[in-house]
């Protein structure tokens, strides 16, 4: 029986690491920090926008199940009504202010005011 000794066992790869995954920077032309920043925001945003999505199906789901399970219970109902209540108002919340700043950028000339890359291009022009 041969054991293995620490020679024998590779660690690294032949031709060294390459990372975890693209990062979607292979595309780019020129690597500026600025639009890989703009870019990183804009990934933000929607991530964020995502979430606030899925936090809302989650308390409206539980806000309905307790409604349902109150057994007539008056606290229990009142309770269940105000937990729907601010999961719609937390995504009104969120939908407003994703128009609002689309709204704000079109009144100051930048219709495009979400998309981070081209608000860098435009400034630095």
């Amino acid at each position: 029986m041969r054991y293995l000794s620490a020679t024998d066992i590779q660690i690294a790869p032949e031709d060294g690491f390459k990372g975890f995954g693209s990062l979607g920077l292979e595309d780019k032309t020129s690597l500026v920090a600025g639009f890989v920043f703009a870019d990183f925001l804009s990934s933000v945003i929607g991530v964020i926008t995502i979430v606030g999505i899925i936090w809302f199906v989650f308390i409206l789901i539980t806000g309905a199940i307790s409604f349902m399970s109150a057994g007539g219970d008056k606290n229990a109902i009142e309770s269940a009504k105000k937990k729907i209540m601010n999961g719609v108002i937390g995504l009104v919340v969120l939908a407003l202010s994703l128009i609002i700043i689309k709204l704000i950028g079109i009144l100051i000339g930048i219709p495009d005011i979400l998309n981070f890359t081209y608000l860098l291009e435009a400034i630095t022009k």
